[in-house]
């Protein structure tokens, strides 16, 4: 197979950035997306050529680094797919591809396809620690928890961080991320004791790191490789909404009658 190749290619965030055109042959159908980059960027090696920087890890569609933005979308033309499990039967043979960084201010890049994403990680941190004692293995009936939620809080638990839903949204909003890591532990009795007041942090640390807001597009729910729903920005706003009105009047009212 063929293909023609459009990079965007930037040396760091303040020094210009232009499309260049790459050709790439014999690449095996087999093979994946950052497969074929690989073999991209060894011809630029041998060449002399600067390589094209892009981010991955693990390659199994966990680690969520693989982040392209390819043809206009974020991980590719497969919906429910990394770039890393992308592969190029999916293309037709003699395409020219559009490659492209997340586009967000709140993702500032670093270089070519990198861009600088630990903001998720400052918006984690923001969510602390749960007190709940996590010793040694409790028996499983111990605990008793619904098929049906602990269910819901695996598909919310699913979320890998990668960022597609911020580079999808025309608001560069980080909801979808923010409330599937709220909801997996607000919906277990492990995550009750600081529920309210985890919401509250992670969503005014998110909003610290200037993302935008939600305007229920649902474009994040497209885009996400393991298609989390967006019903979970619904709970997360029923819980931010408790954590900033309600639950201030509660603890005020259990003050008052200590």
């Amino acid at each position: 197979m063929k293909f023609v190749l459009q990079i965007w290619r930037q040396a760091n965030a303040d020094a210009p950035g232009r499309f260049v055109d790459y050709e790439i042959d014999d690449v095996s159908s087999v093979m994946s997306f950052l497969e074929m980059i690989d073999m991209l960027n060894e011809k630029l090696t041998e060449r002399g050529d600067d390589p094209v920087a892009f981010d991955s890890d693990c390659r199994e569609g966990i680690c969520g680094m693989c982040s392209m933005v390819i043809d206009g979308q974020p991980h590719g033309p497969v919906p429910g797919t990394t770039t890393c499990q992308l592969y190029m039967r999916h293309f037709k043979d003699g395409a020219r591809i559009t490659v492209e960084p997340w586009r967000s201010t709140s993702f500032p890049l670093v270089r070519d396809l990198v861009v600088d994403r630990s903001a998720f990680d400052r918006i984690m941190q923001a969510g602390g620690y749960v007190t709940v004692h996590s010793g040694p293995k409790p028996d499983p009936n111990a605990l008793p928890i619904e098929p049906e939620v602990s269910e819901e809080s695996l598909d919310a638990a699913c979320c890998i961080g990668c960022g597609a839903c911020v580079a999808a949204c025309p608001n560069g909003a980080a909801m979808l991320y923010t409330s599937a890591k709220v909801s997996h532990l607000a919906l277990l009795p492990q995550g009750q004791p600081e529920r309210y007041e985890r919401v509250q942090k992670m969503v005014e640390q998110m909003e610290a790191e200037g993302f935008g807001s939600c305007r229920n597009y649902a474009e994040c729910e497209a885009a996400c490789p393991k298609e989390i729903s967006i019903r979970f920005i619904g709970r997360m706003n029923r819980d931010y909404l408790r954590a900033t009105l309600i639950e201030p009047i509660n603890r005020r009212g259990r003050m008052d009658s200590q």
